[in-house]
């Protein structure tokens, strides 16, 4: 019996975190440099003005590609959705296949219930919203990996090392955002890494250099010269379900109170 058979024989109870329903929250700047006081000189951090963000699936073409998601597959490292607002404030969600075509249609995919389609007139507003890994500061992945293949880099990045992983799901149940999956061909948990093996080598992630109306940047929030730091920094910014204690990294300009 190998380590991986070994270590799924022992583990009768997968685990996940309990979650109240999610919320969002206008996050304090000044409550952020107070828990900043590690040694270490990076810590990657991600902005998304949803101002900009037209759907296009540039995005979410470039991860796939770059990281070795099959095209095809139904999952990705990241994905956008698509919100559409109706005159009795409902909300009406979809991402066909993460949005790595875009929306081709007025039409939402609401997947196993068909196809909804919404009449012009009784649409209030609609957005489009990037997601992908929050990189939290207090990761609740980190907490449940019973192997240490899921672990935080001194610059705030989470891993997942497949060696390791041996396939448990309880990162899965734990990530109180969905980001998490099982890799199609390696079968081990897979989530966006901020393409770590480009911005150690001073590179941007594959999203934002595909990205063609600046939607996405990723800077390092211990330089106050850094142009996403001034943003976060100075300007109204939120990060999504604050109140699960996580303490996310991606921070959203524009983000709608009806984003979930």
């Amino acid at each position: 019996m190998n380590r991986r058979e070994f270590c799924k024989k022992s583990l009768l109870i997968a685990g996940g975190l309990v979650v109240p329903l999610s919320a969002l929250e206008l996050f304090n700047p000044e409550r952020l440099l107070a828990e900043k006081n590690d040694k270490s000189k990076t810590r990657w951090v991600f902005l998304v003005d949803t101002h900009k963000c037209v759907g296009c699936g540039f995005c979410v073409k470039a991860c796939k590609t770059e990281n070795e998601v099959p095209y095809d597959a139904n999952v990705t490292r990241t994905w956008v959705e698509r919100y559409v607002i109706t005159n009795d404030g409902k909300a009406h969600i979809d991402s066909p296949k993460g949005a790595r075509d875009g929306f081709q249609s007025a039409k939402l995919d609401q997947n196993h219930a068909g196809m909804e389609e919404i009449k012009e007139e009784d649409i209030a507003k609609a957005f489009f919203v990037p997601k992908l890994c929050n990189q939290c500061e207090n990761p609740p992945c980190v907490q449940v990996c019973p192997v240490g293949a899921t672990y935080k880099t001194n610059n705030g990045v989470v891993l997942v090392d497949r060696k390791w992983c041996i396939g448990c799901g309880y990162c899965i149940m734990g990530c109180p955002y969905s980001v998490r999956f099982f890799h199609p061909v390696y079968h081990v948990a897979e989530k966006c890494n901020f393409c770590y093996h480009r911005i150690s080598q001073g590179m941007k992630t594959a999203c934002v250099d595909a990205c063609p109306f600046g939607a996405r940047q990723i800077g390092n929030l211990k330089d106050p010269k850094d142009p996403v730091t001034k943003v976060i920094m100075n300007e109204r910014v939120n990060v999504l379900k604050d109140e699960y204690g996580t303490k996310p990294q991606v921070f959203y300009i524009g983000l709608p109170r009806e984003v979930k």
